[in-house]
């Protein structure tokens, strides 16, 4: 988990009790305010807040990577991945947390 500069790690018996952990801490993010670097302005919702990751040894997920970034305005997005992120769409009225649980089968 990492919230703005700050990295912390937890360790979890199975994939269910680390979503419901992710869920909590990203929760509690805080919206950012535009930022401005050089002569180009970054909107909240351009800028990650929070990034929340799940990785598994090999015995309870096998080299998956996934996690969920809170923007800066306050919406999140679930993805899977390591180098090549890819965004994990929501269905009907899931949530981040909840379509990560869907693709990660927990």
């Amino acid at each position: 988990m990492r919230v703005g500069p700050r990295v912390s790690r937890e360790r979890f018996d199975a994939p269910g009790p680390a979503l419901e952990a992710l869920r909590r801490r990203l929760a509690g993010v805080e919206p950012l305010r535009a930022q401005r670097a050089l002569t180009r302005e970054y909107a909240p919702e351009e800028q990650v807040a929070a990034r929340g990751e799940i990785r598994g040894p090999g015995r309870l997920l096998p080299t998956v990577r996934a996690g969920a970034d809170v923007r800066g305005d306050g919406s999140m997005e679930a993805w899977t991945g390591w180098l090549r992120r890819t965004a994990v769409e929501p269905r009907d009225d899931e949530d981040a947390v909840a379509a990560l649980r869907r693709v990660l089968g927990a």
